[in-house]
């Protein structure tokens, strides 16, 4: 993590305070704080209100969505601007199916969205080597938006979030398949500073988070913290996951398996 950036972050801590499940049952949990560097990972089965959960946060939500959860910063309900002006939105999204439909370079976008930042003209080309750093398929800084495959997409995005953007929560919705190197992505924006929600299916992404929120029936029914065990078991999957990354990657390339 970079040091020198952290000591100039504000301090910012993320509060969902609990809300109802789909009968209108409390959820289980009061009360969630998060903060700076944090991955949380939401689990469930399909339809138990993972989603709804990225949902009010991405709004955050004042009591006024289905769940009726409230989302707090740093202790207080976010001011009306925050909701409502996507100048100064501090949530990203990043989901599985993401695709540019801007007609220009990547050079220019990120150029673009530097200038728009108020920040370095040079940030760019960290961008690029970032993102070229979880994907297999080399992004040119002299490429057409359009062009990019989803898994060049998600990864310009990841390391755009992580370099340019000033949203320092970033909520990911299932990327297991996305195309990138999904831990190092997360272990990016976590480095960053950035507060990462992530839902998951994965069980090695759900591990890698310190602490997973588990959802059923649109409820938060419990939070659990990842053990020094869990933690082994990641690095373990990550292990093979990086052979496998390696396998499939000589494949590609048209390469014999030895």
């Amino acid at each position: 993590m970079n040091q020198n950036r952290n000591q100039t972050m504000k301090p910012l801590t993320l509060t969902i305070l609990g809300g109802v499940d789909k009968d209108g049952l409390p959820d289980a949990i009061d009360k969630i704080e998060i903060g700076r560097g944090e991955i949380i990972g939401i689990v469930g089965p399909t339809g138990s209100g993972k989603s709804t959960l990225i949902a009010d946060v991405e709004q955050f939500a004042q009591g006024d969505t289905p769940s009726g959860r409230r989302i707090l910063i740093n202790g207080v309900p976010p001011e009306p601007q925050l909701r409502s002006d996507p100048r100064k939105k501090l949530v990203a999204q990043l989901s599985q199916n993401m695709h540019f439909l801007a007609d220009m370079s990547v050079c220019d976008f990120l150029r673009m969205h530097a200038k728009s930042r108020g920040k370095d003209n040079a940030l760019p080309e960290k961008v690029i080597m970032l993102a070229n750093t979880l994907t297999g398929e080399p992004i040119d800084p002299k490429h057409q938006l359009t062009i990019l495959s989803g898994g060049q997409s998600r990864a310009l995005m990841v390391a755009d979030i992580a370099v340019i953007s000033d949203s320092p929560i970033v909520l990911i919705d299932e990327i297991e398949n996305a195309g990138i190197k999904k831990q190092e992505a997360l272990r990016l924006l976590s480095g960053e500073g950035k507060i990462v929600v992530v839902v998951t299916h994965d069980p090695m992404l759900a591990l890698m988070a310190s602490r997973r929120i588990v959802m059923k029936n649109g409820g938060m029914t419990k939070v659990i913290s990842t053990s020094t065990e869990e933690h082994q078991i990641f690095q373990d999957i990550e292990r093979v996951d990086s052979w496998l990354t390696s396998l499939r990657e000589t494949i590609r390339q048209g390469e014999v398996v030895a």
